[in-house]
Order: structure tokens, then sequence, then C-alpha cells
């Protein structure tokens, strides 16, 4: 497969190109992985008008044409970006209880051309496998009139708050983090990260697009972006403005995971914002649990990475974003020679950072206690490059479209010494700002 190049000479905004292309093409199967311009987030990639979708619904009939994992190993080579729900692991784990869930178990599209946006030098490029393909996207992105485009952008969107009770959220999550200290105590598990959703309702139909550039006009994250399904009667999108990288395998073997753990609210007040993230790198509880993490994603990765190769090069470090300060851990790993990027997913799947540990218990217990399938949220943004270099995300920050419903969830990490309303006002942090960036 011979990859053809053409680097443009002008600059504009991916949003702009994103919204252009929606109206040429069509939403269905455009995939927007976009970014915020950070050491982390500096590439953005596009994809519209697919050449191939392969797709996974259902995990209560375990066979082969179902399995998500199975279909993966059996896509072509190309440029594939999808989404993977959190309860694909019912294909790693049979024997672990599993919710079902109405969005699809694995969406996933090739493209031919792909958009790609370096923002921090503000570069565009085009890369495909056909010239005229090539320059017919070229020809489209230098007629954008930016400014008429930008004047008739429409984020005037109204939804409908009235099903979020954060008192009643609040109380049952508190209740929910001493049923989960209560199985700590008696030793099933040690930690898990317990999650929570609510729902809000578009008053219209609005495009989900347009429902993205509302979020990411208050929100951008390194890992963050929007995949559409709506065809045959479906309409289902996964949005997200993700902080976190779950895998990535660069093209020479190398494996980096960087799981989030600890997070503190920012504030306005130049001194208290410092002291809040003094509070998160000096707090025993949360320095634990993120330790606790990077150990369950050591372990996940021996199992396909070369004996020795398996290093943390970065421990507890703060990152801090527009509302919350995290802390961040950096795992690296060489890939053994027999194994591929779907290898070392399965050998990770799900990502400890929104399980527990041990994993499997964790995931049961959370089976149990949570009373919604988590569906794509938890699960991943996945990117398969031309070369077979491989990345992903961590769905958190996320935002689930059905139709008119729109499910935001947010999560904390459970530990012995976790103090139930000091939690769920951790929850608070993460979820508000989802909430509002509707309003």
């Amino acid at each position: 497969m011979q990859i053809k190049t053409k680097k443009l000479s002008k600059w504009l905004d991916p949003e702009l190109i994103a919204n252009h292309f929606a109206l040429k093409f069509g939403e269905h199967g455009l995939s927007w992985l976009d970014s915020d311009g950070t050491d982390n987030g500096e590439w953005s990639f596009l994809g519209v008008n697919p050449k191939k979708i392969i797709c996974s619904r259902d995990i209560n009939n375990l066979d082969s044409d179902n399995n998500p994992f199975f279909k993966l190993k059996n896509i072509e080579k190309g440029f594939w970006i999808g989404w993977l729900n959190f309860e694909a692991g019912a294909y790693i784990e049979p024997k672990n209880p599993w919710k079902n869930n109405e969005i699809s178990t694995l969406w996933i599209a090739s493209y031919d051309p792909i958009i790609k946006f370096n923002l921090i030098s503000n570069e565009i490029i085009l890369e495909g496998t056909n010239s005229a393909e090539l320059i017919k996207y070229e020809n489209i992105i230098l007629n954008i009139d930016s400014q008429r485009e930008n004047k008739s952008k429409n984020n005037n969107l109204k939804f409908n708050f009235s099903k979020i009770n954060l008192k009643e959220l609040s109380n049952k999550f508190q209740q929910d983090i001493l049923k989960v200290k209560q199985l700590i105590a008696i030793g099933d598990i040690f930690q898990a990260n317990l999650t929570t959703r609510c729902e809000v309702e578009a008053l219209e139909t609005y495009s989900s697009l347009s429902i993205y550039s509302k979020i990411r006009n208050k929100l951008q994250a390194p890992f963050g972006g929007i995949i559409i399904n709506n065809s045959k009667g479906i309409n289902e999108a996964v949005l997200s403005t993700s902080p976190e990288r779950f895998l990535k395998l660069d093209k020479e073997g190398y494996v980096e995971s960087r799981p989030i753990k600890g997070t503190r609210a920012r504030d306005q007040d130049i001194n208290q914002d410092a002291l809040n993230a003094i509070d998160l790198i000096t707090n025993e509880k949360d320095r634990a649990e993120n330790i606790m993490i990077v150990d369950l994603l050591r372990n996940d990765l021996s199992k396909v990475c070369e004996i020795g190769s398996i290093e943390v090069p970065e421990i507890l470090k703060l990152e801090s974003y527009l509302k919350v300060h995290h802390l961040t851990s950096v795992i690296r790993g060489k890939l053994k020679k027999t194994k591929c990027w779907i290898d070392l997913l399965i050998a990770c799947w799900p990502g400890g950072s929104i399980t527990g540990a041990p994993k499997l218990r964790s995931c049961q217990r959370l089976f149990e206690i949570e009373k919604s399938a988590r569906g794509p949220y938890c699960g991943s943004f996945i990117k398969v490059d031309w070369n077979g270099e491989f990345d992903s995300n961590i769905l958190i920050r996320s935002f689930i479209i059905k139709n008119k419903k729109i499910n935001i969830s947010a999560g904390c990490g459970i530990v012995s010494d976790s103090d139930p309303k000091k939690e769920t006002e951790e929850l608070k942090w993460k979820l508000l700002p989802l909430i509002d960036s509707l309003k």
C-alpha cells in the first residue's frame, strides 16, 4: 500500500473543516479525534465518508460473528478510527457478568483520505492512496470561506436538564461508596472505580457535531473527539473530552499507557488553586491509588511485552486542565515480536484505571452495584494508522448520544480510606463541568 501525502498551504480550525465536510458528505461515519495542542495533544485526525464500516452489537451471543476482537484481528491495512465499549470485556472474560448495552459494542471505520492537523505547527496534511481523492479534498478545504461559515455556526442548542437530581445522585453515590468500602474491608477487593450517570435530553433533533462544537468551546482535552453512527435508523454518537491515554503502540513496538488517578478542582484564585494542586500531589490516599493502578497496568502489559522491558519513567506527575488537576503516571514497555496491537488491547481490557484491583473481581462487584451498563463510557476511542501504529484513550469525561438522549457519566476510585463525602465532591468536580458545557 503506497500512501501519498499532500501538505496544504492554508490553515483552518479543524472544527470548521469538520462542519464543512459534514455538510458535504453527511455526518454518518464522521470520526474526529480532537485534541488541545499540548505536548500529548499535538495531532488531530478527521475522517469522513468512510470506505468501510465494521460494527458489533450483541454481547449476549458470544460467538465469533459478534466478537469485536475477532473482527479487529481481521481488518485490512488502512487508516481506522472507532470505539470499543467497556462491555467488550464479555468476550475476554465470559465467566464474569456483563450488562448489555444499546450502543454498538464495536464501531470502527476506514478512511481514505484522512485529514491530519498538527495543532502546534498549524499544518494540515492529507494522506491517502488515491491521488484524485487527495486533490478533491484539497480543493474542498482551500475553497472554504471561513468568515462566512463561522458566522453561520449555531450553538444556540437547548436541553432539558430536569432529570438531573444532584442531591439524589449524591446520596446514592455515597451509599454505593459504603458498599465498596465494606467489600474492601473484608478483603474482597482493594480498589474499585465507581461510576454514575445522569441523563439530559435535547429539546429538538440536533446534529451530534453541533452538540460537540458547543461542548468543545468550553472543554478541550488531549484525547477528545466525536464519532457518529447514524445510518439505517440508528442514531448514536460518542463525544469525549478525555484527558487520559489508554494504550499507544508505535511503529518500533514500544508501548505507552498514561493512567490518571487523583483529582482536585481548579480554583479561580491562584493561591487556592496552587494549594489544591499541592494537596493532590501530597495526599497519601491519591498517591497510593495511583501506584496501585500503575502496578495493575504493569501486570497487564507483562502478558504481551518483552521480559524486563516494562518501566515507569514518570510517576505521580501533576497535570492541570481547565477544570481539574490530575495525578498521571506513565508506564512503558516493548511489545513482543510475536504480538500485535490487538493482543495488547486484549491483555489490558478493560482499562485498570476505570475498573479496580483485582481487576476481574472489581468488574464483578461494579456489575452488582452500578445500575446501568457503561457502554462506550470507560471504553476507548481507538486509532490504527497506515503503518500499524495504534493509539487509544480511556473514554472518561464523555457524552453518549442515543437519539435525543445524552448520557453523561463520571466516577471516582474508591479505596479503604475513601471519605464518601469527599469522593462525592470529587464526582461533582468532574460531572458539573460536563453538564454546564451544554448550557
